[in-house]
């Protein structure tokens, strides 16, 4: 395992300096799940959630959280992004969304974690659009599936 880049040599937290690393073209695709019951996703699926149009939002939510990363998230930096797009799948079988977030950017740092952070709360909107009907919703996997450019390159999950 490579050395954490977020601590000093004397173990201390800070940013990372990125300032002479090249700019490249970076992009990162993260997913999560949230399940829940058969009646909540066909609220869903109509329309016909007391707040609204569900997925609209969850989208719209989505696109401005990984603006926002750097604000939440401490030692993130704060970057260009040049695409986000997000995409939703329903799965009638397990009840269950996807939220699929595709961040890119170019720069000096990659976008793994607007990615995530999309996904997130992606996945909250829902949850809080839809928690008078169903408090017991659950929200997991929440992973980065792959991201591409700078100088580690090309990853995928396995």
């Amino acid at each position: 395992m490579s050395k954490l880049s977020h601590f000093d040599s004397s173990g201390q937290a800070h940013m990372v300096d990125v300032g002479n690393k090249p700019e490249s073209k970076r992009r990162a695709v993260a997913s999560g799940i949230i399940t829940m019951l058969p009646a909540t996703l066909k609220l869903i699926q109509q329309g016909d959630a007391k707040k609204g149009d569900v997925l609209g939002v969850a989208r719209v939510a989505a696109i401005q959280a990984s603006k926002k990363t750097s604000e939440l998230i401490p030692l993130c930096h704060p970057i260009a992004l040049t695409r986000v797009s997000i995409t939703f799948e329903t799965d009638e079988k397990t009840t269950s969304i996807t939220c699929t977030a595709t961040c890119e950017t170019t720069g000096q740092t990659g976008v793994e974690m607007e990615a995530l952070t999309a996904v997130s709360v992606g996945l909250l909107t829902i949850y809080d659009m839809c928690k008078a009907a169903d408090r017991g919703m659950v929200m997991s996997d929440i992973k980065l599936l792959e991201k591409h450019g700078g100088k580690s390159g090309d990853w995928l999950a396995k």
